[in-house]
């Protein structure tokens, strides 16, 4: 019993953390309004302390300048490696989770035409398509990350350039950009549903394994899995999971 009443506190814990993170912090705040911790596991001295994780102190490079910047560094990534990185990559996997989550739901609705491309279930569509076609595919998105970041790609390297911004590869077609304020509200608004998506992308894939089912398909037509009979089947069985 007492164990089951510690794993419900960790749980509840890290639930309560992870909403928090979620929550929109200050993207201009004012000068020497953050104090500065001395390492990610200085919670009980006298300094600020992390909005997301509250027991925690503010890490010394998490200052709220960034959109959505709420103080999580829990394993203390910002001591150690540019946070201009870390910012450049928390967007872009946030920009592809929130085309994947799209890319989940829409084959559900709207198909192209074809006995090819004739899949509801997102994982049969991706397991069922050629090897060769894959293989393009990343090789493809590599090559566009190394000619977009001029081969200039580790933590190191990547903003050398002083002016180089994470994320910002000039694409603003609606000149969003313009109006400071404006920009500042897109800006934690898409960091924000980014790591929401990163998230729900997760969830998603783990569902349909689970499952067998697409997603809206399962919301409607909900399907218990029966304990002690569960075996992974379709193409995420053909894979290995």
């Amino acid at each position: 019993l007492r164990i089951t009443i510690m794993l419900r506190s960790a749980v509840l814990g890290c639930a309560l953390a992870t909403a928090t993170a979620f929550a929109p912090g200050s993207v201009l705040p004012k000068t020497g309004s953050v104090a500065r911790a001395t390492s990610p596991l200085s919670g009980l001295s006298m300094q600020a302390k992390s909005k997301a994780m509250p027991f925690l102190s503010q890490p010394d490079n998490l200052d709220g300048k960034m959109a959505g910047d709420v103080g999580f560094d829990p394993l203390g990534f910002s001591y150690y490696v540019d946070l201009k990185w870390l910012r450049e990559a928390e967007l872009k996997h946030g920009r592809v989770c929130m085309l994947a989550w799209t890319g989940c739901i829409v084959p559900e609705v709207v198909r192209l035409p074809g006995d090819a491309f004739n899949h509801k279930f997102a994982l049969d569509a991706w397991g069922s398509a050629p090897r060769g076609g894959m293989i393009s595919i990343i090789m493809a998105i590599g090559l566009i990350e190394l000619i977009s970041n001029r081969f200039a790609m580790t933590p190191v390297d990547m903003f050398a350039n002083p002016n180089r911004k994470p994320g910002n590869l000039g694409f603003d077609p609606l000149q969003l950009g313009n109006n400071a304020e404006v920009r500042a509200k897109y800006e934690l608004a898409e960091v924000t549903h980014g790591r929401a998506a990163m998230m729900g992308f997760s969830g998603v894939i783990h569902q349909m394994i689970v499952t067998k089912q697409p997603v809206i398909d399962q919301m409607l037509h909900f399907k218990s899995v029966t304990p002690g009979v569960f075996k992974l089947g379709g193409a995420a069985g053909a894979l290995g999971y």
